[in-house]
């Protein structure tokens, strides 16, 4: 439903009006964002996980009642024009790639030949959509799209930003239900100081488009989400509350914020009308990718903070047994098997000093990676190009 979404804003609205529409539908997605994990956390603790799948079916309903809404438009192709071997080529390499990212952390050979095979699998579809658009047929993905320099980029930041966003709730919530041990409402409750600076400027940030530029505002977002990690990164430890980690969340949400609510619009401005459904596809495909990889990704990055934290702590307690393969496996597989913190805790002071190590480092290093690709994401928005909108706003102001 999404690229079909974001297809009808673009197709109803131009302009400032535009920027304004996909600025709000990026605050939907905050809000979202915001609200999703508080009430996933109700309904898990007080009724069930199952009847999350039955409000969803609701909604899917209210979808449906309210589709007379929606504008029509006339369809610009037929069904005959429907690419149906390209949506199988694309289907099976997307679902290889993502399901070879999602086994990372249980055999990573196995996880690495899946991944090349649906690269491989890709690059078919590719050449693929190449022949049948020479061929004068309509291609599922115009691969000439690619061409527009805000759309490649745009793509690639939507893709980003929800790795960063995904990935850090995924270790933050790990952090809150096996540390401070919270239950699911209560990991929502302790999330929302992230939520909520999310919410806040992704709801300010189309008001200061008039003072200030796409590329601008965006990379304010990506400087303050980068100092909301540096903070948290120091945030973690065995005895840390939920007050100490109030500051870094709020400022790392405030800053995906703002690249929330207008990366839509800086990837499709320069796309003629024609193709808007076309590029809202692969908008969409980075941010779906996005969200599938970074559990994945950022969980492995999480057993390597581990890994270095159980060093850090053999090296300073044990130093006799630094290099030592086997008795570094032992610890791990130690701390595996703890039932709860309080077993941890109630262990001497080498043991509860070697499980501070261990966090410390571990989600420091997730922190400073996630720092590191919201870095990625400020260089590519510098590369990106203003709205002509913003641009002429600017101009006459």
């Amino acid at each position: 439903m999404v690229p079909a979404i974001v297809s009808i804003i673009s197709g109803t609205y131009s302009g400032k009006k535009r920027t304004i529409a996909l600025a709000t539908l990026g605050i939907m997605g905050a809000v979202a964002n915001a609200f999703g994990p508080l009430l996933g956390g109700v309904i898990t603790t007080f009724l069930s996980w199952r009847f999350a799948f039955a409000f969803e079916l609701i909604i899917i309903f209210f979808i449906l009642g309210m589709q007379n809404k929606i504008p029509n438009f006339k369809p610009t192709e037929s069904k005959n024009d429907l690419d149906i071997i390209g949506a199988v080529i694309s289907s099976i390499g997307l679902v290889l790639l993502v399901f070879g990212i999602l086994t990372l952390s249980k055999d990573i050979n196995i996880s690495v030949a899946v991944m090349i095979l649906g690269l491989i699998v890709l690059a078919i579809f590719i050449w693929y959509e190449l022949k049948r658009k020479r061929a004068g047929k309509v291609p599922l993905l115009d691969v000439d799209l690619f061409k527009d320099k805000n759309l490649r980029v745009g793509a690639s930041i939507k893709l980003l930003y929800n790795l960063t966003l995904k990935g850090g709730l995924f270790v933050i919530f790990l952090f809150f239900q096996t540390v401070l041990q919270l239950n699911a409402f209560d990991t929502g409750l302790a999330s929302l100081p992230l939520t909520t600076g999310l919410l806040i400027f992704s709801l300010t940030t189309p008001r200061l488009i008039g003072k200030l530029n796409h590329k601008t505002l965006m990379a304010i977002g990506c400087i303050i989400s980068i100092v909301g990690c540096l903070v948290l990164s120091y945030q973690f430890r065995l005895n840390t509350t939920m007050l100490d980690l109030i500051p870094g969340q709020f400022l790392f949400g405030a800053g995906i914020g703002f690249v929330m609510a207008l990366t839509v619009d800086v990837a499709l401005f320069d796309i003629p009308a024609e193709s808007q459904n076309n590029a809202s596809g692969i908008v969409s495909t980075g941010e779906t990718l996005g969200s599938s990889m970074g559990t994945a990704i950022i969980g492995i990055i999480l057993i390597l903070g581990v890994m270095g934290g159980i060093n850090t702590a053999v090296d300073t307690y044990a130093p006799e047994y630094s290099g030592n393969e086997q008795f570094h496996q032992d610890v791990y597989d130690y701390f595996q098997k703890v039932g709860n913190i309080d077993e941890i805790k109630a262990q001497d002071s080498v043991i509860v000093n070697t499980a501070d190590i261990i966090i410390q480092n571990a989600m420091a290093f997730v922190m400073q990676v996630l720092a590191i690709i919201i870095g990625v994401i400020l260089i590519l928005t510098l590369l990106c190009k203003n709205s002509p909108a913003s641009t002429s706003r600017r101009g006459s102001t």
